[in-house]
């Protein structure tokens, strides 16, 4: 069962009106409760990359044409590309005349002759795999282009793409030659549209995220993004729609909500403590599934923690999440009880969380443990100093849910790379295009910030694995009916939808790229 729905093509996703309140009278099943079985088609718009459509999401970004601002505008340090890849194309002033009569005939030959070669465009990139973080993480693979005298060539008869000018934008940026990446913001923001298909609107933002890092902007930009979010009833139709046009957001809270539902099946007393509870959308379908379950429903408490800097404080935020749900709670007759604690996740303790004798605890961290500074930010390493006031609370389950990706460890030249990659993926496995109400400020982020700055600190699944293993917790695998609920459900939506279990984490991806790790701990 799904309280959202959504609405005609020919319906603005920016209406708040975009999805309605379901009925309670749908299928019990734990995946009918989590997923309607609409499915929204694609829509893109092919509307220029005007300054209309783009100042209204990016008021603070550098919209004038970026004028060969010096090097030490580059936020964080420079990063030699040369570090990452296996080999380093030379330069054109380093071929003497026999090498270079010798490149030409190999561009000749490629060419006239070698047809097979037409549809390796993505291979004018360099395909060498680096480790990056050594124990941690796996090989990535990068795919910056080598500015060799023959690609220079060949790029004469055959225009660069958008994501070879970004990664060639960025390994310039890397190397600290900033007027030269200055020369191809400009060119690509001639070249992309945030209204265009998956691939024009990922390399808009990601233009967007170079341009911040020039202009030292992106901690503002990033601040401007998170401030101009719409009031609350169009963030929640967004968050919602997010949710609904690319699962494997949602198949997190599914899998979150099935373990919680499964260990504690037999108590009478439940408490959950989200630390980032954001809208409060994953416990309607919690609530729903409670309530459709055989016997009397538990009582339930949810402590929600919110930071009071945020968007939501300004138009009621706890307040308002906590009555949405209790009128939720009350027509289903689940008895419900909802406790708000407005403070920054590092600065919360135990007394705060208001935790009785005789609850079941459980701790969800959905989509917050990446926003804690870790070690290699302070020495204070607010993420470890958090799972270890968690693991005194001695709760009976912890669910993690994290996107899949590392951009917390890496240089800036990887993580780009990454991140290109990861939300490639994303924006191709998204049915409609409303990335930009809730994922456009992280790819800023990502991209444009370091140090202090940079908020969006994800870690691979491996990473997080080990870091709920120090702090003293024990991996609960996700139970056989949780894994083929979710598995079903994929296959309804797309063929394209990927569900696995590794060491005890189900991973959610699309094809062959991870997108979403969810993990359930005691």
């Amino acid at each position: 069962m799904s309280l959202v729905r959504p609405a005609e093509l020919s319906t603005s996703y920016r209406n708040p009106n975009f999805y309605s309140l379901r009925g309670s009278n749908e299928s019990s099943s734990l995946s009918t409760q989590i997923f309607g079985s609409d499915k929204p088609k694609v829509v893109y718009s092919d509307d220029p990359y005007s300054a209309e459509s783009y100042e209204k999401y990016f008021l603070d970004s550098p919209m004038e044409e970026v004028t060969h601002p010096s090097s030490s505008g580059v936020s964080g340090s420079s990063t030699n590309p040369q570090d990452y890849f296996e080999s380093q194309s030379p330069d054109a002033d380093s071929f003497d005349e026999d090498k270079m009569r010798l490149k030409l005939q190999e561009l000749e030959r490629a060419l006239l002759n070698d047809n097979a070669d037409e549809d390796d465009g993505e291979r004018n990139c360099s395909s060498q795999s680096m480790e990056v973080d050594g124990e941690w993480i796996d090989p990535i693979q990068n795919e910056l282009l080598h500015d060799s005298p023959k690609e220079s060539l060949i790029s004469q008869v055959s225009p660069r793409t958008p994501k070879q000018l970004l990664f060639e934008c960025a390994g310039a940026l890397s190397e600290g030659n900033v007027e030269e990446a200055s020369t191809m913001i400009n060119e690509l923001r001639q070249m992309v549209s945030i209204q265009g298909d998956p691939t024009q609107r990922i390399a808009a933002y990601m233009v967007e995220g170079l341009a911040a890092r020039v202009a030292s902007s992106g901690k503002f930009l990033y601040k401007s993004l998170k401030c101009k979010e719409p009031p609350s009833s169009y963030r929640l139709a967004a968050m919602q729609i997010l949710f609904e046009v690319c699962p494997c957001f949602k198949f997190g809270f599914m899998a979150a909500n099935g373990a919680i539902i499964e260990a504690c099946k037999d108590e009478k007393r439940v408490h959950i403590i989200d630390f980032d509870i954001n809208q409060g959308n994953q416990y309607i379908t919690l609530i729903q599934t409670l309530s459709s379950l055989p016997g009397k429903p538990p009582h339930l408490k949810l402590t929600g923690v919110d930071d009071p800097e945020t968007v939501q404080r300004h138009v009621g935020g706890l307040k308002i999440i906590g009555q949405r749900l209790e009128k939720l709670a009350e027509a289903l007759k689940v008895p419900f009880e909802f406790h708000a604690v407005a403070s920054r996740t590092s600065i919360v303790n135990t007394s705060m969380l208001g935790c009785r004798p005789g609850e079941a605890l459980v701790v969800n961290f959905a989509f917050q443990l990446h926003h804690m500074p870790d070690e290699s930010v302070s020495t204070v390493n607010q993420r470890d100093q958090l799972l270890r006031m968690v693991k005194s609370l001695r709760p009976k389950l912890v669910t993690v849910v994290e996107q899949d990706m590392n951009t917390n460890t890496t240089p800036f030249l990887p993580r780009f790379v990454e991140a290109y990659n990861y939300y490639s993926a994303v924006f191709d496995s998204l049915m409609m295009n409303v990335e930009r109400q809730c994922l456009a400020r992280d790819i800023v982020n990502i991209v444009a910030c370091e140090g202090e700055e940079r908020i969006e600190r994800y870690e691979v699944a491996g990473k997080w694995r080990a870091r709920m293993t120090m702090a003293g917790f024990t991996s609960c695998p996700m139970s056989t009916s949780v894994t083929d609920s979710i598995r079903d459900l994929s296959r309804q939506y797309s063929e394209r939808y990927k569900v696995k279990e590794e060491a005890g984490a189900l991973l959610f991806g699309w094809e062959e790229k991870n997108l979403i790790v969810a993990s359930a701990w005691r």
